[in-house]
């Protein structure tokens, strides 16, 4: 059992204020997974740079003179902004492949949470409220968001192991459910060179979604193909650069519903997750069909 909350910003007056809707959202839903949180948003991009997020259990050590050693591998401008076991390193576009490869030698215990122009994910163990402090989510705006509070049932309570999942550039995903086909299919995805580094059966879903992808599917075809690929239930919602999809499995046992107004999409594993977000009275709200994609892109 875990919890899932996301919400797609129409109005860009809310964008401010994006960190504390979805804060307060991820809160709600703690008794659903009490054992990590994460989130991820999606803010503004800056013309020929991206963004490499990364987490380290040894904080000062690691992020020590990053950005210094970092530039010089790569021979560019790198900053760093570090937010508790976190930082943001901002790079020269087209950087993202040679900062992997130069971390996995200068940091090698280092994580790299996401890459990509918009995206940053921030995730540890703990209670959501607990987790959301340290990375001051509150104050994070954007134009869409996840966020994932998660009851472990297939892999162990690390961060490692907590959501979101990123595996391909600005893109991310979260999981209520459980697969029986990962194993297999993780096999099958490494052998295409897709990238996956743990044993949460969540990362696969992600990795396949980025397989797709990049071999010529829309994200709403990649949606549609995990219905006829993947085995098991679940409720995926999956973020991008420009855009927020759904998609329920046919028998759609896991609870999830949404609401639609002017201002915003939401999701929430339940209703109360909802309650507090402006206009939710007048909302179009309904429960997501299963077996359907739904996705909305700015």
């Amino acid at each position: 059992m875990c919890g899932i909350v996301g919400l797609f910003l129409k109005d860009k007056s809310l964008e401010p204020k994006l960190g504390d809707m979805l804060t307060d959202m991820l809160i709600t839903m703690t008794d659903r997974g009490p054992d990590s949180a994460g989130i991820a948003i999606y803010g503004a991009d800056t013309a020929g740079r991206t963004k490499v997020t990364v987490q380290s259990d040894s904080p000062d050590e690691a992020f020590d003179g990053l950005d210094g050693v970092l530039a010089e591998a790569l021979s560019g401008d790198v900053s760093i902004r570090v937010i508790d076991t976190h930082a943001v390193l901002d790079l020269p576009a087209g950087k993202e492949e040679a900062a992997r490869s130069a971390l996995a030698e200068l940091r090698p215990g280092m994580r790299i949470m996401s890459a990509g122009d918009s995206i940053e994910i921030y995730k540890e163990v703990g209670l959501p409220e607990k987790v959301a402090e340290r990375f001051d989510v509150r104050g994070m705006s954007g134009s869409h968001g996840i966020g994932h509070t998660r009851m472990a049932t297939e892999s162990a309570v690390t961060t490692e192991g907590a959501h979101p999942f990123s595996t391909g550039s600005d893109q991310c995903l979260v999981h209520n459910g459980s697969l029986s086909n990962h194993n297999a299919l993780r096999r099958r995805l490494k052998r295409e060179g897709v990238r996956i580094e743990s044993q949460n059966d969540t990362e696969v879903g992600a990795a396949y979604l980025t397989w797709k992808m990049q071999n010529g599917s829309t994200l709403g075809e990649a949606l549609e193909g995990t219905l006829e690929d993947l085995d098991g239930f679940f409720n995926f919602v999956v973020g991008t650069k420009d855009g927020f999809g759904v998609v329920r499995d046919p028998i759609a046992c896991k609870p999830a519903v949404m609401a639609e107004t002017d201002q915003y999409v939401a999701f929430g594993s339940e209703y109360r997750a909802l309650v507090n977000l402006p206009g939710i009275e007048d909302a179009k709200v309904w429960e997501p069909e299963p077996a359907t994609v739904y996705f909305w892109n700015h």
